[in-house]
This record gives structure tokens, C-alpha cells and sequence, in this order.
């Protein structure tokens, strides 16, 4: 089954809106899940921008030349959560239930690059803006 961008952004969208959400409407139990926070304005700061990347994420999946600004913003969203989520999460530096977020990352990472690449085989391809105009 092919997933269009269209699909994807949208999907990756509403994975990043709802993850930074979370903390902004009710911190007691994003701490209870993945630990208590020390600074709670840092945390508040990233759920804010995965609030605003989601959303863009939604609108731009509705354009052809959006699709193209979202590979890049969903690939390098989820990359930067991953070497985060990989780079603390072992040490214990954070809870280790950040492994599971690195594992979602690396799914969006992949399908992204994926993505990327069936665009550049097919640069002439519109199937995927007409689907986000249908």
C-alpha cells in the first residue's frame, strides 16, 4: 500500500500536534508517563513548537508546493527528536520511555526519506497534491 505525501503529512501532523498538546493540557500525567521535569517552561517551549509544526503540517498537506516544505519539516522534526530521544534516553538523563518516541521518530524518519525519494524518481508526479485537493 502506498501512503501519499498528502497522507503522511497529515498523519505526521496529528502525531505532532496531539504529542505537544499533551503537556500543555494537563502536565501531571505527561510527567507521570515520561518523568518528572525540571523545567517546566523547556518543556512547554518544544510542546509549543510541535503544536505549531503539526498544525503547518496540516495546512501544507493541502498544497503541492507545501508538500515539498513538509518532507523537510517532518524529516528534520522527527530526526532532531530521535538523536535527542537517542542521546539522552540510555543514560538516563531521561526516561527511558523516550525509547519508544525514538522508535515512532525513526518510523516518520523513514517514511519521509522514502517519500523524498519516490518524489525525486518522479518529480512529475501530481498525484499526490491532487489527493490533498480532493
Amino acid at each position: 500500500m502506498k501512503i501519499t505525501d498528502c497522507t503522511l503529512a497529515r498523519a505526521h501532523g496529528v502525531f505532532n500536534l496531539m504529542g505537544g498538546a499533551w503537556p500543555l493540557v494537563h502536565m501531571p500525567s505527561f510527567e507521570k508517563v515520561l518523568g518528572p521535569k525540571v523545567d517546566k517552561w523547556l518543556v512547554r517551549t518544544v510542546a509549543g513548537l510541535l503544536v505549531t509544526v503539526g498544525a503547518a503540517q496540516l495546512k501544507a498537506a493541502d498544497t503541492g508546493e507545501g508538500l515539498a516544505v513538509v518532507r523537510d519539516v517532518g524529516a528534520g522534526t522527527a530526526g532532531t527528536l530521535l538523536a535527542i530521544d537517542l542521546a539522552y534516553a540510555p543514560s538516563g538523563r531521561i526516561s527511558r520511555m523516550y525509547l519508544l518516541d525514538a522508535a515512532a521518530q525513526a518510523c516518520w524518519v523513514g517514511l519521509w526519506l522514502r517519500a523524498r525519494r519516490h518524489s525525486a524518481r518522479h518529480p512529475g508526479d501530481r498525484r499526490d497534491a491532487a489527493a490533498g485537493a480532493a
